[in-house]
C-alpha cells in the first residue's frame, strides 16, 4: 500500500479548519515506533464553546432539521460514496495512528461507509410514529424529532468506524454534532472532517474538535447546550462523564468494558470454537471491548483444547502493522503498553502460568505486547475479572454448566459472552441465563446493523444499532387531536353564576 502524506490537524468548526484558540498543540505518536506523525490542535473549553455555539445555530437556524428528508439522507449517500472512494487513504491512516494491522483497518472504512447507507436507509423505512384512535372521537399519534446538538466521543480502538457508527444516525434523524475523537488516534476523524467539508454538508452541521478528555470532553459533557452524549470507553470514564453531565438533564448512551467470557462445552465443534476464541481475543490487537478474554473449557476437553491454544498462539505473526501478513501490531500507545505490562506482571504474581509468542528484535522500539494465554486461572483472579485490553487470555477450567454459569456471571460486566455447544437446548438455556447485552451461540463476533448493541452492569446504559438508536437520538412527542363531538368538564361555572346573580 502506498504511503499517504500526513499533515498538523485543526479542529473544524462551522465549516472551517481552524487551529485552536490558545494555540496549542499534542504530539501525535506513530505505535510502531514511537516517533512524531504530526501535530495536532489542543482544544479547550473556548474551542468546545464556539462548536457547540456553530452547531446549535446549525440546528435552530439553519437548514438541516428543516429539510426535506430525502435531501438531508442524499447528504449520507454521498458521505458514504466519498468514504469508498478515499477507503485505501482512510486504511492506511488507520494503521498509522492506532497499530492496527492493514489487513484489518481495510474493512473500516467499508464499514463506515455501511454505517451512513444504512441510517439512510433506516430513516425511511424505520422512523415512523404510530397512531392511536379512540372512537370517533380522538386520534393520537408520534413523531420521531430531531433533539439539538449531539455530543459524540469517540474511543482510540476502530476509531474511524465507532466515529461514522454515532455520526450517522445522529445526522440522519436531523441533529447537529459536536465529535471530540479519541487524542490517541486522531488522523482518521480529521479524514473525516475532510470528506463531510468535500460533500457540502451545510456549515456548523457536524464540528470536530480534537483534545483530551480532561479538558475538552470535560467542557462537552458539561455543557448546557449540548443535549445528549454518546460516549464508548472505559468504565470508570464512563462513569465520570455521568455524573459531570448530571447537572444538565442530558441524555446518556454509554458503551464501556467488557470482561466477556467464551464457554466451551465438550461437545462443541472444537475446531470452529478455536478459530473464534483466537479470532475473539487476538484481532484488533486485543483492544476490543467484545473480546473473550475469559476462556472457560470443560475439564474434559481442556487438555486438548490448550494444546491447541498454544501452537495457534506461537504461530500469530506480530509485525509491522502495514505489512499485509501480519496478525498482531503494536498497542495504541506507550501508557496502555505500560498498564497491559503491568497485568501481566499480576498475572505471574497471582500464580497463573504465561505463554506467549515472541516479539522481533526488530520491532522492540513499539508498543508491542506478544499474543498470551494465562493458563491454570481461576475466576477470583484480577486477571480475570478486569479489563485489560489487550492480546491476553485467561483460560480457567470448568466441570458442570451450572459452575461456569455461576463464574460466567461473577464479574462486574456484562456486554458479551460465546457459547460453544451442539445442545442447543443447552446454547439457548445458558444464552438467555448470562447476564450479558449479547451472546453468540456457536459464532464468532459478528455484526448485524440492525440488532441493539450494548451491555448490562458496568457494561453500559442504553443501547444503539439499528432503529434503537432512534430512541436515542430522537425526542418522541405525542400530539392528540379532537376529531368528533366530546364532553369538555365545565370547571367553576356555578361559582361563576352566583357571583353574576348577587351583583344584580
Amino acid at each position: 500500500m502506498p504511503a499517504f502524506p500526513v499533515q498538523d490537524i485543526q479542529h473544524y468548526i462551522n465549516g472551517q479548519f481552524i487551529d485552536g484558540i490558545s494555540r496549542k498543540t499534542f504530539v501525535n505518536l506513530n505505535p510502531f515506533n514511537n516517533q512524531a506523525i504530526n501535530n495536532v490542535a489542543e482544544g479547550f473549553k473556548e474551542d468546545i464553546d464556539q462548536a457547540v455555539a456553530s452547531a446549535k445555530e446549525a440546528f435552530d437556524n439553519g437548514p438541516w432539521r428543516s429539510m426535506k428528508v430525502e435531501e438531508r439522507l442524499a447528504y449520507l449517500v454521498r458521505i458514504a460514496d466519498l468514504i469508498e472512494e478515499h477507503a485505501e487513504e482512510i486504511s492506511f491512516l488507520e494503521s498509522l495512528d492506532t497499530g492496527l494491522p492493514i489487513s484489518q483497518t481495510k474493512k473500516q472504512a467499508a464499514r463506515g461507509a455501511e454505517n451512513f447507507r444504512f441510517y439512510a436507509e433506516m430513516v425511511k423505512s424505520r422512523l415512523i410514529g404510530e397512531s392511536y384512535q379512540v372512537d370517533d372521537t380522538f386520534i393520537n399519534y408520534t413523531i420521531h424529532k430531531p433533539i439539538g446538538v449531539a455530543g459524540l466521543i469517540t474511543p482510540w480502538n476502530a476509531p474511524f468506524m465507532l466515529e461514522t457508527w454515532k455520526i450517522a444516525p445522529a445526522l440522519a434523524t436531523g441533529n447537529t454534532c459536536v465529535l471530540k475523537p479519541a487524542e490517541w488516534s486522531p488522523l482518521t476523524a480529521n479524514k473525516l472532517a475532510h470528506i463531510f467539508d468535500q460533500s457540502g454538508l451545510p456549515k456548523g452541521v457536524l464540528n470536530i474538535v480534537h483534545g483530551f478528555g480532561e479538558t475538552a470532553g470535560a467542557s462537552l459533557v458539561a455543557h448546557p447546550d449540548v443535549q445528549l452524549i454518546s460516549f464508548t470507553g472505559e468504565t470508570t470514564t464512563g462513569a465520570q462523564i455521568i455524573k459531570n453531565g448530571a447537572d444538565t438533564m442530558k441524555r446518556f448512551s454509554m458503551e464501556l468494558g467488557g470482561k466477556s467470557p467464551a464457554i466451551i462445552f465438550e461437545d462443541a465443534d472444537l475446531e470452529k470454537a478455536l478459530d473464534s476464541v483466537i479470532w475473539g481475543i487476538y484481532s484488533f490487537n486485543g483492544e476490543r471491548c467484545t473480546a473473550n478474554s475469559r476462556l472457560f473449557v470443560q475439564e474434559s476437553i481442556i487438555e486438548k483444547f490448550v494444546q491447541r491454544l498454544k501452537q495457534r498462539v506461537h504461530s500469530i505473526k506480530v509485525g509491522n502493522p502495514m505489512d499485509p501478513g501480519t496478525e498482531i501490531g503494536p498497542l495504541i500507545h506507550r501508557n496502555h503498553f505500560d498498564n497491559v505490562s503491568r497485568y501481566l506482571d499480576i498475572a505471574k504474581d497471582e500464580g497463573a502460568d504465561i505463554v506467549s509468542g515472541s516479539i522481533p528484535d526488530e520491532f522492540k522500539e513499539g508498543n508491542f505486547i506478544a499474543p498470551t494465554l494465562l493458563l491454570n486461572c481461576t475466576n477470583d483472579m484480577t486477571v480475570a475479572q478486569e479489563e485489560i485490553f489487550g492480546p491476553v487470555m485467561a483460560v480457567i477450567p470448568f466441570k458442570t454448566e451450572e459452575e461456569v454459569l455461576r463464574m460466567a456471571n461473577d464479574v462486574k460486566y456484562g456486554l458479551a459472552a460465546y457459547v460453544w455447544t451442539n445442545d442447543m437446548r443447552r446454547g439457548h438455556r445458558f444464552a438467555q441465563a448470562v447476564d450479558s447485552g449479547m451472546v453468540w451461540v456457536n459464532s464468532q463476533n459478528v455484526r448485524d446493523l440492525r440488532i441493539p448493541f450494548g451491555g448490562s452492569k458496568y457494561s453500559g446504559v442504553g443501547r444503539e444499532g439499528g432503529h434503537y438508536s432512534f430512541e436515542f437520538y430522537t425526542e418522541t412527542q405525542v400530539i392528540h387531536v379532537a376529531i368528533g363531538e366530546h364532553h369538555i368538564p365545565k370547571f367553576g361555572v356555578e361559582k361563576q353564576n352566583a357571583v353574576s346573580s348577587a351583583e344584580q
